[in-house]
């Protein structure tokens, strides 16, 4: 059977916060009998668009992560709510306003955090994925929907299918590693759970200093080429998706008809080793 799965691209995703805003008038000051009750003012953000900024100047990096319900295939919140909480044959977790009322520790419930506790009403409430217009032959909920740049869309597809499209765009789930295999899939996560080396090749003529365009750079692990690239017309080059903490690398620049530099990086987080004169 298929079910709902959202695609996000970090990459595309530019802070506007329209999938927010978008949200909070779906759902701010409306019921939608059977799926939610209104979503409050202030406080909630059912997608939450979470910002982080790379490197040092000048070659700064900033990415931002929309993060709503990931819909879980083992929802842990689901298992915790004693039937308050479910999982449709479409993939979409929707929290039962009656059966959860007082249940505030199901807030806790969720290791992504994305579950809000709605004090007036006394009740944990949580993007819904807008099932309400989805179930009356909408194609988009509202967040999407209003995503300009195609940064966020949500699609019904097979498990198969599903799983072809992971494989063929690289998409990633956010902290797998918590085992409940959500339904949400991000491209360019890299962008913001990875680190980069980055760094400007110049060259000097009659005491002129000038960008090195096209020359050759390689980023090496001990004896092992990781990556490769070539300078910009700025002379800039950038090594991407490279773990937190991950210790020391080297980087060799290969200038056409001369021997190659290199540069040891001990790597913590993302860092541009600045203007290297070759």
């Amino acid at each position: 059977m298929k079910e709902w799965y959202f695609v996000i691209d970090v990459a595309k995703c530019w802070d506007c916060n329209n999938c927010f805003i978008a949200c909070k008038d779906e759902h701010e000051g409306n019921d939608w009998p059977g799926y939610t009750l209104a979503q409050p003012r202030h406080d909630h953000r059912w997608i939450n668009v979470h910002r982080r900024e790379r490197g040092q100047y000048p070659l700064i990096d900033v990415a931002y992560r929309p993060t709503p319900c990931m819909h879980c295939k083992d929802a842990p919140c689901v298992e915790a709510s004693a039937g308050a909480i479910t999982r449709r044959e479409d993939g979409i977790v929707l929290i039962d306003p009656e059966k959860s009322t007082g249940k505030k520790e199901l807030v806790a419930s969720c290791p992504y955090g994305v579950i809000f506790w709605n004090e007036e009403l006394n009740v944990p409430q949580k993007c819904t994925m807008c099932a309400h217009l989805l179930d009356d032959g909408w194609q988009q909920p509202r967040c999407a929907q209003a995503c300009f740049t195609g940064a966020l869309r949500a699609i019904s597809l097979e498990e198969e299918e599903i799983r072809l499209m992971v494989e063929a765009e690289g998409l990633e789930q956010l902290h797998p590693e918590k085992g409940t295999r959500p339904n949400v899939y991000y491209k360019n996560l890299h962008r913001f759970d990875k680190e980069f080396i980055s760094g400007s090749a110049a060259v000097k003529h009659n005491d002129v200093v000038d960008c090195a365009q096209g020359i050759q750079v390689k980023l090496y692990r001990a004896d092992e080429v990781l990556q490769e690239c070539v300078t910009d017309v700025f002379g800039d080059f950038r090594f991407d998706g490279l773990p937190r903490n991950s210790g020391e690398y080297r980087i060799a620049l290969q200038p056409e008809g001369s021997s190659s530099q290199s540069v040891p990086v001990d790597l913590a987080s993302s860092i541009s080793l600045g203007t290297i004169l070759l």
